[in-house]
């Protein structure tokens, strides 16, 4: 029989998506022993600004005449309109005191962010929409600025790459927007085939040989912009250098826009947050899926860790027992809830969720419907504590707590608060799980 190791946490995080990688550094910043695993999951399909809350109402009428631009006065809102929204469970300082802490950790391992205190900034997407968001990440902060000031810029794309159009940003924002142009180029790195894919042409810009090419064939057609907008390729450790080179070869400030998935902004994060939180002492086990959790003696947990690609579940290559944990593991696509042809369920606690009592009832009848589908505020229920409850209302577990988009009553997509109730229901259950290990 093959020796299977086990390994003895105080507190084990399930899910690498941005709930709970923060987790794992809110509670390792604690001074708790952490272990961490799950697969990548939402995290690829980031944008990199950090939303805090940015539409309220969701329910009426375009959603930019809902744009919200001071955060706070929308999670008051929001708080008073939907009580048992995860917001509702805390307070507004402590939303922002909790992105903060996060993003001074950021910037310190090399993702530097841009806001303007208490307000929104207005960002625009690969096609061309507007959006209001909390954050932005230095890549992309010029082009905040750009928009603000309407400044006359060149939007670049490249043959080849998919999903992302210069042309298409600037006739959807030609009305709002007039100094817009843009080219398209070849990326400077010859391809194995037709299709560039963002993730490879990041990668190809590390290097400084790359670099100048780029800025050589963008120099040819810049003319009279004030600023250069590219897709959100320019590197994957070395960004900051990247944009800063080609701000100075070109004399204009550059900028990214984030494309569409595969999002190599979520991959920086993912990337640099997983070796900063080794570096603090996080024992991570990455893109391996716990396969199934039960309780020993103490009732602590017993997690079976097992590799990403066992469809059966069977594999078990490592073992955690837990004195606590953090459920980070996402809605559908992380496989932290699982839609069967009857109901929603969460597979690994075999927790309550909370969703609509028929199946028909998950969908509107309008694909469009501004409100939304009822299913996408279906999820856990917490208590104050972010303790899973039941339907009367009591914590299922005394050591288990949740955080992210797994929660229910909230619609991120929707209320532009994705990343802000990530990093702050996870600072939450990493302030209760602390708490808890205090009474072991």
């Amino acid at each position: 029989m093959k020796h299977i190791e086990t390994t003895r946490t105080e507190l084990a995080v399930i899910g690498s998506g941005l709930a709970g990688l923060a987790a794992s550094y809110f509670a390792a910043a604690s001074g708790v022993k952490t272990c961490q695993t799950g697969i990548s999951g939402g995290i690829l399909y980031a944008t990199g600004f950090l939303d805090v809350m940015g539409v309220h109402p969701i329910d009426s009428g375009p959603s930019r005449n809902r744009f919200r631009l001071d955060p706070a006065e929308a999670i008051d809102s929001v708080r008073a309109d939907m009580p048992d929204h995860p917001y509702a469970r805390l307070k507004t300082a402590d939303i922002f005191d909790a992105v903060h802490r996060f993003m001074s950790f950021l910037e310190k391992i090399g993702l530097g962010y841009r806001y303007k205190k208490g307000r929104n900034t207005l960002v625009f997407s690969s096609v061309g929409t507007i959006k209001p968001t909390y954050a932005v990440p230095e890549s992309m902060w010029e082009g905040a600025l750009a928009l603000e000031n309407r400044l006359p810029c060149l939007m670049v794309d490249f043959w080849g790459l998919k999903g992302y159009s210069a042309l298409q940003i600037v006739e959807t924002l030609a009305s709002r927007w007039p100094g817009l142009k843009n080219i398209r180029i070849p990326f400077p790195v010859p391809q194995a085939s037709a299709d560039l894919y963002p993730e490879h042409a990041a990668r190809c810009l590390e290097l400084d040989e790359n670099i100048e090419k780029l800025a050589k064939e963008i120099g040819a057609n810049l003319n009279s912009s004030a600023a250069v907008g590219l897709p959100a390729v320019c590197g994957i450790m070395r960004t900051r250098q990247i944009v800063a080179s080609l701000s100075e070869i070109l004399g204009v400030p550059v900028f990214e826009v984030p494309t569409m998935p595969p999002s190599v902004p979520g991959l920086r994060i993912k990337e640099h947050l997983e070796s900063a939180l080794v570096e603090i002492g996080v024992l991570r086990f990455p893109q391996q899926r716990v396969n199934a959790v039960h309780r020993d003696k103490d009732n602590c947990f017993v997690l079976d860790i097992g590799v990403m690609g066992d469809i059966s579940g069977k594999t078990v290559c490592h073992k955690v027992i837990a004195d606590a944990v953090i459920l980070a593991s996402g809605r559908f696509l992380g496989m932290g809830l699982c839609a069967g042809r009857k109901a929603i369920s969460e597979p690994l606690f075999n927790l309550p969720v909370f969703q609509p009592e028929k199946r028909l009832a998950w969908h509107r009848d309008d694909f469009f419907d501004p409100s939304g589908h009822p299913l996408n505020r279906a999820g856990i229920e917490v208590n104050q504590s972010f303790m899973p409850v039941n339907a009367e209302k009591s914590p299922v577990y005394e050591n288990l707590f949740a955080c992210g988009s797994i929660l229910a009553h909230q619609d991120w997509i929707r209320q532009k608060c994705g990343a802000g109730l990530s990093v702050a229901t996870a600072y939450a259950a990493v302030q209760s799980a602390v708490n808890f290990l205090g009474r072991v």
